[in-house]
């Protein structure tokens, strides 16, 4: 099991064979390519599937058609307010 443990030394080795095949140049260009697939990849696994969409448009509607449907022109009733009593007086006549 000693081919998963790969050192220091290893690593150099394998980035300067990579550098050799594929140049200053193109090993650049071949990261940048990498970074857009990965971040692609990401965005692709959070975006909804068609299906997810559906199934939640679908979930919309139907709590649209469970809510009791209210005219704009009507609001709700407001129960009138009580005035503070007054007082009166008796001049005792």
């Amino acid at each position: 099991m000693t081919l998963l443990m790969i050192g220091t030394t290893e690593l150099v080795l394998i980035g300067g064979l990579i550098l050799l095949l594929f140049g200053g140049k193109k090993l650049p260009e071949m990261m940048h390519g990498m970074g857009k697939g990965v971040k692609s990849f990401k965005e692709g696994l959070n975006e909804p599937t068609d299906a997810e969409r559906q199934a939640w448009q679908q979930q919309q509607q139907m709590q649209q058609q469970q809510m009791p449907q209210q005219p704009a022109e009507q609001q709700p009733q407001q129960q009138p307010q009580q005035q503070p009593p007054t007082q009166q007086h008796d001049n005792g006549q």
